[in-house]
């Protein structure tokens, strides 16, 4: 599959690297903060972090996913504000990544920075069919810890 990148600024290629995997077993591509100036997110704040780039994907039957880099996540208490950010194949604007400051630190976002990380993977879309009824399972109704035996 092929993933277009358009540079927004021109400090990528230059300054700042495209996204790109970094070994041959990469699930994800590293984002980076494509900001002129460091931006200190504050406990628990969170911040826009621009990328600098936007993404087109080859149909809706790809999505783009955006993940924490987790040493920033463990290191840093810093995560993306959503959990995970979801690109859909038909959007062109910016990639932007939204921040959350989790620690009890302010933390400063540095330009170049790696602040999350790109995945893409296959999406199916669904039939939806609204029915009266759904089938019988073993488990049911059975909500969160349910299959647990604790």
């Amino acid at each position: 599959m092929e993933l277009k990148i358009k540079a927004l600024s021109d400090k990528l290629g230059k300054d700042i690297p495209f996204p790109a995997y970094a070994t041959p077993g990469s699930a994800g591509m590293d984002l980076r903060a494509c900001i002129d100036s460091p931006v200190t997110i504050l406990p628990g704040e969170q911040g826009l972090i621009p990328t600098g780039l936007a993404i087109a994907l080859p149909g809706p039957e790809w999505v783009a996913l955006v993940y924490a880099r987790s040493g920033l996540a463990i290191k840093h208490g810093l995560s993306p504000a959503n959990c995970v950010g979801v690109i859909d194949s038909d959007y062109r604007g910016e990639v932007v990544v939204a921040l959350r400051n989790y620690a009890g630190e302010p933390y400063t976002v540095e330009p170049g920075e790696r602040v999350a990380q790109l995945v893409l993977t296959p999406v199916t879309q669904a039939a939806v069919s609204v029915v009266d009824s759904l089938d019988e399972t073993q488990r049911g109704e059975g909500g969160f810890g349910s299959t647990g035996r604790n």
